[in-house]
């Protein structure tokens, strides 16, 4: 056993690690639950991805669709796939951001930050 007060400081960091961990774990159930999207040519590709980033929906209008210019359509997926991911990637950084200054930022011993 360790003699005086050692104890409870390791049991308070096990603690708020802990709850760091749920929170984190938390975060991150929500943004696979929630849906974001993107666009593309005024609207005429629109894709949909979690906050985790896994793309859900494609949504082309018919209108997008010409059988002599392929590469276009293509270039417009490509596009609404990029934007709902950089959605994705903003909803990450709103839910996450503030848990990761608490890993970093917290002041805890022996760490560079």
């Amino acid at each position: 056993m360790i003699p005086g007060g050692g104890q409870p400081n390791m049991q308070q960091l096990l603690q708020q690690a802990q709850k760091m961990q749920q929170d984190l774990a938390r975060a991150q159930e929500e943004l696979a639950r929630t849906e974001v999207d993107g666009q593309a040519g005024g609207g005429l590709v629109k894709a949909t991805v979690t906050g985790a980033g896994e793309l859900r929906a494609l949504v082309i209008d018919p209108k997008a669709v010409d059988p002599e210019d392929t590469e276009t359509l293509a270039d417009l997926v490509v596009a609404a796939v990029q934007a709902a991911n950089e959605n994705a990637q903003q909803l990450q950084q709103q839910k996450l951001g503030p848990l990761a200054q608490g890993l970093g930022g917290g002041g805890m011993p022996g760490l560079p930050f």
